[in-house]
């Protein structure tokens, strides 16, 4: 098992990277220590600065990625679950992921569907924590028929789960779930969506945890604006 000074985190601009957002809360709220490295955005072409930062860190040449030292043998994670699951295997006293079998396989399953899916939530509502955009919102939510889709089935989804463990959050208690659907929580305050009255008390749970509290306050520190994140306005 790695020390915690042995991990080294490696993430975008937290206003915009949902992305990094997974690795950094779900380490940051169950209190595993870690070295962050930001790497802000500049581009995404093969010469930008953001690209050589990755040279030699990341294969994929994307964030987030995590470093760590297991054994005699340094280590790195490039993809969300895998770095979900590397945590939760080297910190098996945090109880990362559900004790209970049936429930962990659904935790597992929720992480998977998000991990491929929602893409039409994830395209017509990026994250920008500092942005509030409810009229947007409010034209996404009539012209976009793949939206509604997607938060529908976060409904069922989540207000499944809730019931299952009776909440506070999915799975009872903090999990690699909570984790991971944090940035979708991000993207439902920025743009207003309608969502119920379960749906939205989820919402507010998850954001008021004092990771992603963290992180979001962080995130408005950063007072970045990068047009090519920014569709829907032309300045801070």
């Amino acid at each position: 098992m790695p020390a915690p000074t042995d991990l080294r985190l490696y993430i975008g601009n937290k206003n915009y990277s949902s992305w990094s957002m997974r690795p950094w809360v779900l380490l940051r709220q169950a209190g595993i220590g870690f070295q962050e490295v930001m790497v802000r955005f500049d581009s995404f072409a093969a010469g930008s600065q953001f690209k050589q930062q990755l040279q030699g860190v990341s294969p994929t040449g994307k964030v987030p990625v995590l470093q760590a030292r297991v054994g005699a043998e340094d280590v790195a994670v490039w993809d969300t679950l895998a770095i979900a699951e590397f945590v939760a295997e080297q910190f098996p006293a945090h109880q990362l992921w559900p004790q209970d079998p049936a429930a962990r396989a659904l935790a597992r399953s929720a992480c998977a569907e998000m991990h491929s899916g929602f893409g039409a939530l994830r395209s017509a509502c990026p994250m920008n924590i500092e942005a509030q955009l409810p009229q947007v919102g409010a034209l996404i939510w009539r012209d976009n028929a793949a939206v509604r889709a997607d938060v529908a089935r976060l409904h069922t989804l989540w207000e499944g789960l809730l019931a299952r463990s009776g909440g506070p959050l999915l799975f009872g208690a903090f999990s690699v779930a909570d984790a991971y659907f944090a940035p979708v929580c991000m993207r439902l305050n920025t743009y207003a969506l309608p969502v119920s009255a379960t749906v939205q008390a989820y919402v507010d749970r998850v954001t008021a945890l004092p990771g992603v509290q963290a992180w979001i306050q962080e995130a408005l520190a950063e007072q970045d604006f990068l047009d090519f994140e920014e569709p829907y306005r032309l300045g801070r």
